[in-house]
């Protein structure tokens, strides 16, 4: 009994890899195969590994990674948390055949009011992604009051540091879009819309 127990316990401090509905290589040619391999295999999962070495012993253990984000000074345990949360709603907002080309219902009808159309919500996302320096995100975001809000984030951080409710992000560090647009960044950040699953998107908000 107490062996059983101690499993459970050790499976809820452990954070797991997300897993993929769709194979590695179906969002081509918007993200190839290759791009999954190294962001989703290799990338995200060293970030799991080291938070999975990182909070154990620590105030942090038995948190979610919401909580790790919201809470955790700068540093180790607050960058790889921060990269894990981000990674996470990056790779399950993609779909290869979106069943819609733009959100409806409560978040359509909110980004219409809080940026008067969905082209324009776009444009300054876009802008957004494009001009941020460095290595960092772009996150579509709500506000406790219901307001949407677009943020760039540095690195690995994430708006739930600020008390905003993430919805959409693009990763623009390189490893995100190298392999497949080199220095292209507004290439690869203009193809992304084909690919997002708006259900996913909507049920976030």
């Amino acid at each position: 009994m107490n062996s059983i127990l101690m499993s459970l316990i050790m499976m809820t401090m452990t954070y797991e890899m997300p897993k993929l509905p769709y194979a590695n290589n179906a969002l081509e040619p918007v993200i190839s195969q290759q791009t999954i391999d190294f962001h989703y295999g290799k990338h995200l999962q060293t970030y799991v590994n080291n938070l999975n070495s990182l909070v154990p012993g620590t105030e942090y253990e038995g948190k979610t990674v919401e909580e790790i984000v919201a809470t955790a000074p700068d540093g180790a345990i607050f960058n790889n948390a921060g990269q894990v949360l981000n990674h996470n709603l990056y790779f399950l907002q993609f779909a290869p055949k979106p069943s819609k080309k733009e959100p409806s219902g409560k978040l359509g009808e909110a980004i219409k009011r809080d940026f008067g159309s969905f082209e324009n919500f776009k444009k300054e996302f876009n802008a957004a992604a494009v001009g941020l320096f460095g290595s960092g995100w772009t996150w579509l975001s709500v506000g406790k009051d219901g307001k949407l809000k677009i943020t760039r984030e540095a690195n690995g951080s994430n708006p739930v540091r600020a008390g905003l409710k993430p919805l959409l992000g693009f990763d623009v560090w390189e490893h995100s879009y190298y392999l497949d647009y080199q220095n292209r960044r507004a290439d690869h950040v203009n193809v992304l819309w084909d690919i997002i699953d708006w259900d996913v998107v909507e049920k976030r908000m």
